[in-house]
């Protein structure tokens, strides 16, 4: 399954709020994620409020504009959004839509199966 990894700012002032408000996600807000394709969802916060998502998900284009479609996100969102720096995006600032996406470029998983599809031909 694809893996996707993606960066946004929590304002400093708010990160303690941010991880209250994260410690209890709302239910109906989990199953939507659930049931729109986000699979292995997890966020990671350093202490300066940089976050470091991490999604895997079939389509995550049809998984976020599944998301954009109902009616919880919509309200998540509007709660969540002043508590992000926006980076490269539009206004108004929505986190589900304004994360800046990193590029994998090492999977141990990946490049062993590469390995042992060679037959562990040494280099």
């Amino acid at each position: 399954m694809p893996r996707y990894c993606f960066q946004l700012q929590v304002k400093p002032d708010r990160i303690a709020e941010y991880r209250e408000r994260h410690a209890t996600v709302w239910p109906e807000m989990l199953r939507a994620l659930a049931e729109t394709g986000w699979h292995n969802y997890s966020l990671f916060l350093r202490p300066d409020g940089l976050l470091i998502g991490y999604v895997e998900s079939p389509d995550l284009a049809a998984a976020q504009k599944a998301m954009d479609d109902s009616d919880v996100n919509r309200r998540w969102q509007a709660e969540m959004s002043p508590f992000f720096e926006a980076l490269d995006a539009p206004t108004p600032f929505r986190p589900d839509q304004g994360f800046l996406l990193l590029e994998e470029v090492f999977h141990l998983e990946d490049q062993l199966a590469t390995l042992d599809n060679d037959q562990g031909t040494p280099r």
